[in-house]
C-alpha cells in the first residue's frame, strides 16, 4: 500500500498541473493559427501577431494598464511600508486594532464591494471638491492603491518582523540618526521584500478587471477590460497572440529571477578568502 501512495501523488500531481497548462498550451498553439476560428486549425500563421501590433485600441488599453500599474505598485509600496513599520516597530499604541483592522480589510472585501465604494467615493469628492474630475486614470491608480497596499504590507510586515534590530540599536548607540539607519541598514534589509511587493502590487492591478470597470471612464480603458469586452463577442485569434506575448513576457521574468536567485545562492556558498 505504501508503494502505491507515492505513485498515486504523482499521478494526482500530474493531473493537476496538466489541468492548469494544457489549456495555456492550447491557446499558444492556437495563436498561430491561420484561420479566423480559434478551434478550427488552418495551418501555420504569424499574422495576428501583425493584427494585434496594429491594433489602436489594444495598444491604448495595454498603455493605460502599464501607467496604472507602475504608479499604483510605486505609491503602494511606500504606503505599505510606512503601515508596516508603523504595526512591527511601534508595538501597541491607542487605535492600533482599528488601524490593523482597515490595513487588513482590503484583503477579504468583495472586489465589488470596493469597486462601488470607491466610485460612491470619487462622486461624492468630485460633487463636493471638484476633484477628481470624472473618471480616468487617477481614480482608477487611486483604487488601486487601495486594495495593493494591504498586499504590500503583509510582505513587508513579515521581513520586518524577522529581521535582526540588534544592527539598528548598534548604529543608533554610535550616534547614527534614525533617518539615516533607516536608509543604511533597515532599507537594504527589506529590499528583497519591497521588490516583491512592487511586483505584487503591479500584477494585481495589471490583472484586475471589477475594479477598474467601476472606476475607468472615457479614455481610460485598461488592457483587462478590452480583452473582456473581446471574449464576450467570442474569442478572437488576436487575444491569442496577445495571452501569448503576456506569457512569454512573464516566463522571462520567472527565468531571470531564478537565475538571479541560484546565482545569489552560488555566491553565498563559496567559501569567504581566509576561511
Amino acid at each position: 500500500m505504501n508503494s502505491r501512495k507515492p505513485f498515486l501523488l504523482f499521478g494526482l500531481l500530474a493531473l493537476g498541473y496538466a489541468f492548469l497548462y494544457i489549456p495555456i498550451i492550447s491557446l499558444i498553439v492556437y495563436s498561430f493559427n491561420a484561420s479566423r476560428l480559434v478551434t478550427v486549425w488552418g495551418g501555420f500563421s504569424t499574422k495576428w501577431y501583425g493584427e494585434l501590433l496594429r491594433n489602436d485600441q489594444i495598444l491604448a488599453a495595454a498603455w493605460v494598464s502599464l501607467r496604472v500599474a507602475a504608479m499604483n505598485a510605486s505609491f503602494a509600496v511606500l504606503l505599505g511600508t510606512l503601515a508596516a513599520l508603523t504595526l512591527v516597530r511601534f508595538g501597541r499604541f491607542r487605535g492600533r486594532l482599528l488601524f490593523t483592522t482597515l490595513v487588513s480589510a482590503p484583503l477579504v472585501m468583495p472586489e465589488v464591494i470596493l469597486g462601488l465604494a470607491s466610485l460612491l467615493l470619487f462622486v461624492a469628492m468630485e460633487q463636493a471638491l471638484g476633484w477628481p474630475a470624472g473618471r480616468g486614470i487617477t481614480t482608477i491608480t487611486l483604487a488601486h492603491i487601495t486594495f495593493s497596499a494591504a498586499f504590500v504590507t503583509v510582505v513587508v510586515q513579515s521581513r520586518l518582523g524577522q529581521m535582526d534590530t540588534s544592527l539598528e540599536e548598534a548604529a543608533m548607540d554610535l550616534g547614527a540618526r534614525p533617518w539615516k539607519v533607516f536608509l543604511v541598514i533597515t532599507l537594504p534589509v527589506i529590499a528583497p521584500a519591497l521588490v516583491a511587493g512592487w511586483l505584487l502590487a503591479f500584477t494585481l492591478s495589471l490583472d484586475d478587471l471589477i475594479i477598474a470597470s467601476f472606476v475607468a471612464g472615457p479614455g481610460s480603458t485598461t488592457l483587462p477590460m478590452v480583452v473582456y469586452s473581446s471574449v464576450r463577442l467570442g474569442v478572437s485569434p488576436q487575444i491569442n497572440a496577445l495571452a501569448t506575448l503576456i506569457v512569454a513576457f512573464v516566463t522571462l521574468c520567472i527565468l531571470i529571477a531564478g537565475w538571479l536567485m541560484h546565482r545569489r545562492e552560488k555566491q553565498l556558498r563559496q567559501p569567504r578568502p581566509g576561511h
